[in-house]
This record gives structure tokens, C-alpha cells and sequence, in this order.
């Protein structure tokens, strides 16, 4: 076996970035990269420059072709694609990892008890850093072979062809990553305006599709949330919680406008709902 010298020092991580016309996000992103052993970009057809961003840091990139069945694009991901390390890191362009991150990272992965990793996210929302209200969190970070993404049967919901609100299934024990990962979407509102649009007819549908059989499968804040989503309550529950007990309004305007959109996002869901229903 050939010893690559070069990666001996590197984080045995392998990083998958799954974009569309990231542009504006990715060279942030990829930029603080170098310190893994192995990154994967998954294209779905950009139409910008994102091809020739990733050619110009040297990383591999592969291109995705989504047929509107099972896999989506993280799936497809731990499915089809070789990857040299045991550890896989999911990581959206708009995330921008640490030096305190990649730190804590090293040493939790050393452990062999755990199977994944739960991780903080610090949010940004209209170029502020948001330090109060609801916190986002998320579990991008498993071994391979360890479990997937929740397979959900779809009917053409959407045009979203990679996992947003599934989540991982993974066997064996969870662990925590204190360190944050920077959330900042450089994009603007304008995109955010329109990408939760999808995300909430998305919602929609998948709460319509919910029978027995799937819906043991959620998780105790997916399920809380379905049970304020059918009695209407979740836009208001929402404001309220994040903005006045998280302490949202400690964040100024922006602290309120970031409420004020999710709550509305969540308004969104249960009028595509009705409508669905009717």
C-alpha cells in the first residue's frame, strides 16, 4: 500500500458538498477546507461558476442527476461514491467550519463509541450574527456504513433533489460537537424568500403523506411540531418561543425578522396543508 505522506497530517474526514449555483457561498467555504483529508463537491448541473470554483481549489467534483425517485443526492452520495475515510461530514455551501471546530473534531472522532455526531450552528440572518432565539443543530456527521438519510416515498413534491428535512437514521451511539459550524447564506432574501417556499410545500406534503408506519419514525421535536401544525398553533407557538422565552428580541430587528419569516414559513405549511386536504 502507498502511504501518502501529504494527508498523514490531515483530518481523516471526508467532507461531501452537495450544490447548485453556489457561487456566492462556495469559495468561503471551500476555503477553510484544507485541512481534510478528502473533499467531494456534488453538482446538480450549475449553470454559474461553481464547476470552475472547485477546479480551482483542486477538489473532486461530481455531478448528480436527480430522476425524482429514491436516492436524493446524500443518499446517492454514501450509495455510489468511494470515500477513503470512515467518517463523512455533510456540509452545505452556505457552512463554514472553525479552526475551534475542526479542533474539537479531531479529538471526538478518535473515540470509537460513537457512531455520529450532533453539531451547533451559529446563525447569521441579514449579515448579523443571531445569539439568541431558536438554535440550529443538526447531525451531519456519522460513520459510513453506519445508517442514512430517512427514506421518504415522494411524489414529485418538489424540485428538491437533495435530503433538507430528512434526516439520519444512524445505528450506534450519538455524540455532541460543542464547537459551532458558521451559518451564513450569502445569497440574500430574495433566495431565502424562495427557498422556503419549496421547503414548505415540501412540508406540506410530507405531512399529508404521514401514516403510522412513517410517522414512528420522527423525532420528538418533528412530532411536537406536527401536533401544533394540526391545530394551528405552530406559526404563533413559534414567534413566541423564539423571540420572547429564547430571548430572540435581544438580537434587534434582526432578532425580530428572523422570527417573523419563520413563523410565517410555518403559516405557509398549514395553508398549503388545507389546500391539500380540501
Amino acid at each position: 500500500m502507498r502511504i501518502d505522506f501529504n494527508n498523514l497530517s490531515k483530518i481523516p474526514v471526508t467532507v461531501i458538498v452537495p450544490v447548485k449555483n453556489e457561487e456566492k457561498n462556495l469559495p468561503e467555504c471551500l476555503g477553510r477546507l484544507k485541512d481534510f483529508s478528502e473533499v467531494i463537491v456534488v453538482d446538480s448541473k450549475s449553470t454559474d461558476r461553481t464547476p470552475e470554483i472547485v477546479k480551482d481549489f483542486g477538489f473532486q467534483f461530481v455531478q448528480f442527476d436527480w430522476n425524482g425517485k429514491f436516492p436524493k443526492k446524500r443518499n446517492w452520495v454514501l450509495r455510489n461514491v468511494e470515500m477513503r475515510n470512515e467518517w463523512v461530514l455533510f456540509l452545505d455551501a452556505d457552512e463554514f467550519v472553525t479552526k475551534d471546530f475542526l479542533e474539537e473534531l479531531r479529538n471526538k472522532i478518535i473515540a470509537d463509541e460513537y457512531s455520529g455526531f450532533t453539531i451547533m450552528y451559529e446563525n447569521y440572518f441579514m449579515k448579523k450574527k443571531l445569539n439568541y432565539g431558536d438554535k440550529m443543530k443538526k447531525m451531519p456527521l456519522f460513520k459510513v456504513g453506519s445508517g442514512e438519510y430517512e427514506q421518504i416515498k415522494e411524489g414529485s413534491w418538489s424540485h428538491l433533489d437533495m435530503e433538507i428535512h430528512e434526516h439520519p437514521i444512524i445505528s450506534g451511539k450519538i455524540g455532541f460537537i460543542k464547537s459551532p459550524i458558521i451559518h451564513n447564506d450569502y445569497k440574500g432574501l430574495e433566495h431565502y424568500i424562495a427557498r422556503h417556499n419549496a421547503y414548505s410545500s415540501w412540508e406540506a406534503n410530507r405531512y399529508v403523506s404521514l401514516n403510522s408506519s412513517n410517522y414512528g419514525l420522527l423525532t420528538s421535536r418533528q412530532k411536537l411540531k406536527y401536533k401544533l401544525m394540526k391545530i394551528g398553533l405552530l406559526p404563533i407557538v413559534y414567534f413566541i418561543a423564539t423571540y420572547f422565552f429564547k430571548f430572540g428580541f435581544l438580537d434587534g430587528k434582526e432578532g425580530f425578522y428572523f422570527a417573523k419569516y419563520k413563523s410565517q414559513y410555518f403559516f405557509q405549511i398549514k395553508t398549503k396543508i388545507i389546500e391539500l386536504q380540501s
